[in-house]
């Protein structure tokens, strides 16, 4: 009896001990306060964000009555001074930053420019806790919002997305600085919807996501469970709203079938990456972090398919979402056009989002493969060198045809909506949260930046660990280790290699390397060579470890060609040029004013050259491509001239012309000659 008692007992710990764990995610990441940049490449990007970027866009929210929405509401008076009701987020967003930048180094200017702006935040909030800047001034008037309060939230009116954004400039700024000034304005808002909706209340499925991840950051903060049960409330009310539903036109289909606001059909069987590619992101985002803090395995496993989906058939070879500038979304399976990709850089953060916490699910280095590729590509080619001009899209390629260049190749100062440049400004400042992450006694190496933190690895056992890299130039990592405990510390280190660094383009299908590396990678233990045995993607180092010991990563830095599924019709017959982790462009500005009539043949050979002085130092490729000109008499005459390539997120720096990532390797698949 006694012994069947241990058993039951030691069972239920057990049990217990397994619950626990699960309630939240296994792996979590080390937060961007914990972690010191000292790199060439980011460190100087986070510093313009905060100098430049950050205070621009104050000033831009100040010229454009974005501020002034605020004044209007303490007053209850006026008319919206800007377009666009969910123009308050964008305050939001830029709060949520400059805290962020606050922890990084402070500012007291700035400290008590965010108290100001709390302040007149606080006094525009309703007494019962409502927060909307266009209804409280009395400016219903506008078709989105509706004559009630939540009357189109559905679909176009934002108040829980305004609010999705003040959460998590709230839980942001409380984070660090330590008040709760905002945090309070918040907590008002959030027990205010917690007398709306619910089981027995309203319900609906909120038109833009991000109310459910700012829910989760509350909760996390104050433990109270409601938050998290109204997260999961709007979740599951997807997909039981009646739309019409007609065929015809794909725009058509998208808006009438709720498929824009992944609306079209509960989300656990959702299985395809559908509608407006923001708002979906942010929705798998909220629902992964309600199933790491609820076990719910339907969720799990609802976005696991949309994943397989999104990212085996509907990605852009930067990292980029968004086939359809339409609904700025997702389109067909393998409908990938270069020229009007559209590519929305919040739709790159919201992929950084969602990949982050499928990583911190499973452990599973693909989803940082596709973090990766995303974060030096697509998502920073979003904010120009300087730090005041953006690019909402970010399209393969700029053609001029018709006497007009294509796409939107033109960085600009603001946007009349400009949720892309407010949401540069937060996003920034977070990068270094993603380079290291937890599970038990092991430490993830997931991002090559130079940087130093400190981690506790064991209850009150902390290692100091500093990487020193010339990534993503140089493959060369140093990852030095320094235990506190003289004796040494028994833990695991586990290093990504990178899929780009063992012939994987693209952890599906969709994009391959053409030809294998020349070098393969290497690890070293003090010297001392490893053998690559890999777990999840991740070389495995556990060993007591020493003041001093030091991991050698060398990764093999080579020029590839990339090709496409042959699925995707506007890639056939064409390459695109990587080196590491970076994605090249031909940009008019090095090639002749022209990329559009440029064949690169599939033997080329490139040699690299940084250029310290160029778009505030770039590694560039050279090699030669073949012009192709159709002269007066409509005759083709070719040229081999000098070819010049540069990183993608570089592009649109030096004024508007011709750009191109996907090149034609043979003259029958040059557009100038088949259109």
């Amino acid at each position: 009896m006694k012994s069947t008692l241990i058993t039951i007992i030691l069972s239920f710990t057990f049990i217990l001990s397994i619950a626990q764990f699960q309630k939240d995610y296994p792996y979590s990441g080390v937060p961007f306060t914990k972690v010191k940049l000292n790199d060439n490449f980011w460190l100087p990007k986070l510093e313009i964000n905060r100098t430049v970027t950050i205070p621009w866009s104050f000033q831009k929210s100040k010229e454009t009555g974005r501020i002034k929405n605020f004044e209007q509401a303490v007053a209850h008076t006026g008319k919206l001074c800007t377009t666009y009701p969910f123009d308050d987020s964008d305050v939001y967003k830029i709060i949520e930053g400059a805290a962020y930048s606050l922890h990084v180094k402070y500012d007291a200017k700035l400290d008590s420019y965010l108290d100001s702006l709390i302040t007149l935040i606080g006094k525009a909030q309703e007494p019962d806790g409502y927060l909307y800047t266009t209804r409280t001034m009395g400016d219903t008037g506008h078709p989105w919002i509706g004559k009630e309060r939540y009357e189109k939230e559905h679909e176009l009116s934002h108040e829980l997305y305004n609010m999705g954004h003040f959460y998590e400039a709230a839980s942001a700024h409380y984070l660090a600085t330590g008040k709760k000034n905002m945090l309070n304005i918040a907590l008002k808002n959030a027990d205010h919807l917690l007398t709306v909706f619910g089981p027995g209340k309203k319900a609906v499925a909120p038109g833009h996501q991000v109310i459910e991840i700012g829910l989760v950051k509350l909760y996390r903060i104050t433990g109270k469970k409601e938050y998290l049960d109204l997260s999961k409330f709007f979740i599951d009310c997807r997909g039981k709203r009646t739309y019409e539903k007609k065929t015809g036109d794909k725009e058509a289909t998208v808006w009438q079938t709720g498929a824009y606001w992944q609306d079209n059909i509960p989300v656990v069987q959702q299985t395809e990456a559908v509608g407006h590619s923001v708002r979906a992101g942010y929705l798998y985002a909220g629902m992964a972090d309600v199933a790491s803090l609820t076990n719910n395995l339907a969720y799990l496993n609802a976005i696991t398919k949309i994943w397989d989906n999104a990212f085996t058939k509907k990605t852009y070879i930067t990292g980029g979402l968004g086939q359809a500038g339409n609904w700025e979304g997702f389109g067909p399976d393998y409908e990938l056009s270069n020229h009007s990709a559209y590519c929305e850089t919040c739709a790159a953060i919201a992929s950084v989002y969602w990949n982050h916490r499928m990583f911190m699910m499973y452990g599973d280095s693909k989803y940082i493969d596709i973090l990766e590729r995303t974060l030096y590509n697509g998502l920073i080619s979003g904010i120009g060198l300087d730090g005041k001009s953006f690019n909402y899209e970010n399209p393969m390629e700029y053609t001029v045809k018709n006497g007009k260049l294509t796409g939107e190749n033109k960085r600009s100062p603001w946007f009349t909506c400009s949720c892309c440049p407010t949401n540069i400004c937060r996003f920034m400042p977070s990068i270094p949260g993603y380079i290291y992450a937890q599970n038990d006694n092991r430490v993830y190496v997931n991002l090559f930046i130079s940087n130093t933190t400190t981690l506790e690895v064991a209850p009150k056992e902390n290692v100091t660990i500093t990487q020193a890299t010339n990534y993503p130039w140089e493959g060369n990592i140093k990852i030095n280790v320094e235990p506190q405990n003289k004796k040494g510390l028994q833990y695991a280190m586990y290093v990504r290699i990178p899929g780009w660094a063992k012939n994987q383009a693209f952890p599906t299908d969709l994009y391959a390397y053409k030809g294998l590396l020349v070098k393969e990678v290497s690890v070293k233990v003090n010297g001392q060579p490893l053998e690559m045995k890999l777990d999840n993607g991740y070389v495995a180092i556990d060993r007591l470890w020493k003041k001093g010991d030091v991991i050698e990563l060398d990764l093999p830095m080579e020029v590839r060609q990339t090709i496409a599924n042959a699925k995707v019709r506007d890639d056939i017959g064409k390459i695109a040029i990587e080196y590491g982790p970076i994605v090249y462009c031909a940009e008019f500005a090095d090639n002749n004013d022209r990329t559009s009539n440029l064949i690169v043949p599939e033997k080329q050979q490139f040699q690299t050259s940084f250029q310290p002085d160029l778009l505030n130092g770039v590694m560039t490729l050279k090699g030669t491509a073949n012009a192709i000109n159709i002269l007066d008499d409509f005759s083709v005459n070719t040229t081999t001239q000098p070819l010049v390539l540069i990183p993608y997120y570089a592009r649109s720096n030096r004024g508007q012309g011709e750009m191109r990532v996907w090149f034609p390797t043979k003259i029958k698949n040059l557009e100038i000659l088949t259109e």
